[in-house]
């Protein structure tokens, strides 16, 4: 089987990368940018003809929240048209599509953990983008399967694990909001369930939620990464309201796992055991 993983050089599509090396039933393309334009139909269409890709796996997305709110139209092409080019090609050439989604098309308001079906109503530019990719993905392509997830963080790039590292070794203390409560979800663990998914032969369509186990707040999650990597800056938890930003963040962003581990059967690991993994790489640690 040959896939085709686009966002090659992003957080997800590197744990792809990595995670294949485990299924060597499957061939892969990995594309980014620099050698596929998704945005660009013509292009997008040439590509997949020379390819033949059995199932298009969807990494790449415009993610800087803040950003966003001034480049609305190119978070638009990447999150929204470039995503109808992918639905609407395969459509036309019988592949599969994955797409990789957001907890960012809730608004946080919730108190209970998020269903598939429960109300979306994104509070800025990027998750309403992103919600729009779903919605006309699903339109040009019922036969489409999106994940949704949320805090993503990798050995790869860029995020909130890396900084706390960061960070935690350049100061003596550190303030981190406890208020915003979600889950933190390793890419790597994302990578692997994609593929166990593709593994057992069949996508069943439609929109699915996938997140580590277990629930912490920005507080908690850098806590635990300090305790991971032996740092001993003092962090201390604060509200929201202490550290402005100017696109607001979800206050809850826990997602329910319950039809991905259903439909497919996967176990998922609890954000605890997965933050270790990951931040004994990062330190080049071994875990007993």
């Amino acid at each position: 089987m040959k896939l085709l993983v686009t966002g090659a050089y992003g957080q997800l599509g590197n744990e792809m990368r990595v995670a294949l090396q485990n299924y060597p039933q499957f061939t892969a393309v990995m594309t980014d940018v620099d050698v596929l334009d998704i945005t660009d139909l013509v292009a997008l269409e040439s590509f997949v003809m020379a390819h033949k890709p059995d199932i298009l796996i969807n990494c790449a997305a415009y993610t800087a929240v803040d950003k966003a709110e001034d480049d609305v139209e190119n978070c638009k092409r990447i999150n929204v048209d470039a995503v109808r080019n992918i639905g609407t090609l395969a459509a036309k050439h019988g592949f599969e599509v994955i797409h990789i989604s957001t907890d960012y098309v809730f608004d946080g308001k919730s108190c209970f953990p998020y269903t598939e079906d429960m109300m979306v109503n994104p509070t800025n530019v990027y998750g309403r983008t992103k919600l729009q990719g779903e919605q006309t993905l699903l339109a040009v392509n019922p036969n489409a399967m999106i994940i949704r997830t949320s805090w993503l963080y990798s050995s790869f790039g860029n995020n909130f694990v890396k900084t706390m590292l960061r960070l935690g070794k350049e100061r003596n203390e550190l303030s981190v909001i406890f208020d915003q409560v979600g889950t933190p979800t390793y890419a790597a663990d994302l990578a692997d369930a994609i593929l166990q998914i593709i593994a057992k032969g069949k996508l069943i369509p439609g929109v699915y939620h996938y997140s580590n186990e277990g629930v912490c707040s920005w507080y908690d999650f850098a806590f635990m990464i300090h305790r991971f990597a032996n740092i001993k800056c003092q962090i201390t938890p604060i509200e929201s309201s202490a550290y402005p930003v100017r696109t607001p963040r979800p206050f809850y962003s826990v997602l329910n796992k319950k039809k991905i581990k259903d439909s497919f059967g996967i176990l998922i690991p609890n954000w605890v055991d997965s933050l270790q993994r990951c931040v004994a790489i990062l330190e080049n640690e071994k875990i007993d």
